[in-house]
């Protein structure tokens, strides 16, 4: 912060090792430039509850910080991985690596759920993401940053390290569809959501479950 304080985000959901452990409570804070700020790191932002609560609890703009895109996903039909060699030869063949970054697994996939959570929760996504290899994998950018109603106020496709910047209008949050609609919750009918299905599994466990063949 700008006083020198210190805001700490422990990942809620993490999964990349067995030596990690996972968070257990939500970030959210105010700045001195009077917005309230939330986080959730990567795979947090993937369940709808996360986004949710942090929009209750006061988030005005939510930082998404992800290490995504070209992932091996499990899942038949989201993400898959990149060929390491486009993003080796992203000089000499720039097209072939721009259509990766937009395609399927990269912006394509983002678009099918990341405007949900700035809409449907009536906040500001500010989302950033790696860019390049991973190991064996490509992630692909796609920095961007996205208003109440879910839409596209700047992004980025680059093949390369880039920053997006844009201005926000907060009053924007006072009557987006998702503001109204949190306003229309009606909490006492919602008790079955915190209590436990028996079907709930360590994120690790979902994260890399192979599917039903």
């Amino acid at each position: 912060m700008p006083d020198g304080q210190v805001r700490r985000h422990r990942k809620i959901h993490a999964f990349v090792s067995q030596h990690l452990s996972c968070g257990s409570e939500y970030t959210v804070f105010d700045t001195p430039q009077g917005c309230r700020l939330g986080v959730l790191i990567c795979y947090d932002n993937n369940l709808v509850e996360n986004a949710r609560i942090t929009a209750l609890m006061g988030a005005d703009i939510l930082l998404a910080p992800h290490q995504t895109g070209g992932c091996d996903s499990r899942s038949p039909h989201a993400m898959k991985p990149i060929d390491p060699a486009l993003w080796e030869n992203r000089t000499t063949n720039p097209a072939a690596i721009h259509e990766a970054i937009l395609g399927t697994s990269g912006r394509g996939w983002l678009m099918r759920w990341l405007p949900s959570r700035a809409h449907d929760n009536g906040m500001f996504v500010v989302f950033s993401n790696g860019v390049g290899r991973d190991d064996n994998e490509v992630r692909t950018g796609n920095a961007m940053i996205l208003d109440p109603y879910g839409r596209t106020l700047v992004e980025t496709s680059e093949a390369d390290e880039a920053m997006v910047v844009a201005d926000l209008d907060l009053s924007l949050r006072d009557w987006a569809t998702g503001s109204r609609w949190i306003k229309a919750r009606r909490p006492d009918l919602y008790a079955t959501l915190a209590q436990s299905t028996g079907h709930e599994r360590d994120t690790r466990t979902v994260r890399f479950e192979e599917p039903p063949k």
